[in-house]
């Protein structure tokens, strides 16, 4: 599964297909794959605590606690991440593909646009993690209130 498409880098960058490569299939697993690494590292280690207290607390005894050691992706709504995928993609792997990389102060039209979506793209996943990462919990295959966990400025957890 992916978090973009082809399509999706459309909306962002509609010229994208016009530079001779004509599939990025590659370049969003690519980026999908580093997102989740990001949610490991930033997101899932304190909202696995702080999901365990709670769910712990409301006495949910049938609850299989092995789902709180590592991060299910199946869980997670990836949907949530569509435009912080295509940033990233576009940034890290489709846009350096086609620049000359030319010395700093001589940067073409592609080196400008990968730092414009890099910081698009922090800023996206900030967004996110402020607004809450939607994480199934209870594999209900829905997102309730109690599943969605956002992070403050501060870095930490809070309902």
């Amino acid at each position: 599964m992916v978090m973009s498409t082809n399509e999706d880098l459309l909306y962002y960058q509609p010229d994208i297909f016009d530079f001779g490569i004509e599939d990025y299939q590659t370049e969003h697993e690519r980026a999908r794959e580093d997102i989740l690494r990001r949610l490991r590292a930033e997101w899932f280690q304190s909202a696995r605590q702080l999901n365990g207290t709670s769910l712990y607390n409301k006495q949910i005894e049938l609850l299989d606690m092995r789902q709180f050691v590592e991060m299910d992706v199946d869980r997670l709504d990836e949907a949530q991440f569509t435009r912080c995928a295509v940033y990233l993609c576009l940034a890290d792997y489709i846009l350096p593909q086609h620049t000359k990389w030319n010395a700093p102060g001589a940067e073409d039209k592609f080196q400008i646009m990968m730092k414009h979506y890099k910081s698009k793209y922090d800023e996206e996943f900030s967004a996110i993690l402020r607004d809450g990462v939607r994480y199934d919990w209870d594999e209900d295959s829905t997102f309730e209130d109690h599943e969605i966990h956002p992070i403050n400025y501060s870095g930490r957890m809070f309902r």
